[in-house]
């Protein structure tokens, strides 16, 4: 049997082993790809996109009730667990000194990026009942986490979908003067170029099948905006960080995923500069280590007196 993954948020519904029969039986199709590995284990081989998609399909709906999710096979298909963790620490964030993390409609999140598949959303929703509004620059993308939607009415009024029309912005045109967030969260493009992806999904590849491939083909899907911008994480959350500035009574918190580690003398050297209060909020998934930083303009007292 596999071990819990004691490295997730102790409130993370994956830690422990998947359950291939309640999954199956969720998602008939997934027992085409699982297969019993070397050590007596079942599980799939995550270098194949059908199989990781079909299993995200039966992970949303066992475990958050989510039907009928899917998404093209070209866009990223995000690994359920760890999506989850980001949505935990924010829990803990929110939750701050007091301890008890605040739930329902009255939190109001806003997901930038959400892509086609909506999964932040759905799990924030549906693990607190919070408020989410998901945005991209990528119609396909919202029309794909509109049809989501459609298959899960429950959900229409309390997920709510927004283009952003300027590539070049970030909370501008999306954030609106009467708007309220309790939070912003983010999962930035990690590349500064196509090759970089590239060679990215190649390493990646190699590691899943411990052997040597010469080529790829971006086979865990993903699209310029999921996957790069000009000049890569780095330059994506230097211009989220200055953004944030006009919106500064809005947002109670801002927060990004940070994947690389070098990249955070920069980022808090700039929200030093910028004057927020900021922390780095450590995650593990595996064998990957990632970080949130999170950083507000709100003074201590009236982030008490937001909810």
């Amino acid at each position: 049997m596999t071990a819990e993954k004691s490295n997730l948020h102790p409130k993370n519904l994956h830690r422990n082993p998947y359950d291939f029969e309640q999954l199956i039986a969720c998602v008939p199709d997934l027992k085409h790809y699982v297969f019993t590995n070397a050590y007596g284990n079942l599980t799939i081989n995550f270098s194949i996109p059908k199989a990781v998609k079909l299993l995200n399909k039966a992970l949303l709906h066992h475990f958050y009730h989510i039907k009928n999710w899917d998404i093209p096979e070209y866009n990223l298909c995000p690994p359920i667990p760890g999506r989850a963790d980001y949505i935990h620490y924010i829990a803990d964030l929110l939750a701050g000194n007091q301890g008890e993390i605040p739930e329902g409609s009255m939190i109001s999140g806003l997901d930038i990026g959400v892509g086609s598949n909506l999964v932040y959303p759905l799990i924030a929703h549906q693990s607190y009942g919070w408020k989410m509004k998901g945005t991209d620059i990528n119609q396909d993308s919202l029309r794909n986490a509109e049809e989501i939607l459609e298959h899960n009415p429950d959900l229409k009024s309390s997920v709510k979908l927004m283009v952003q029309p300027n590539p070049d912005c970030i909370f501008k045109n999306v954030i609106l003067p009467e708007d309220r967030f309790t939070f912003s969260m983010c999962n930035p493009p990690f590349h500064d170029s196509e090759e970089s992806a590239l060679k990215g999904n190649l390493r990646k590849t190699n590691n899943l099948h411990k052997n040597k491939a010469s080529k790829t083909n971006l086979n865990f899907g993903g699209q310029q905006s999921e996957l790069w911008c000009e000049g890569g994480e780095l330059a994506f959350i230097s211009k989220m960080i200055h953004e944030s500035l006009q919106f500064s009574s809005q947002v109670l918190w801002f927060t990004c995923l940070v994947s690389k580690k070098d990249h955070l003398t920069k980022l808090t050297s700039l929200l030093k500069k910028v004057k927020a209060d900021f922390k780095t909020i450590e995650m593990a998934q595996g064998q990957k280590t990632s970080r949130i930083v999170a950083w507000t303009f709100i003074s201590e007292n009236d982030r008490k007196n937001w909810f």
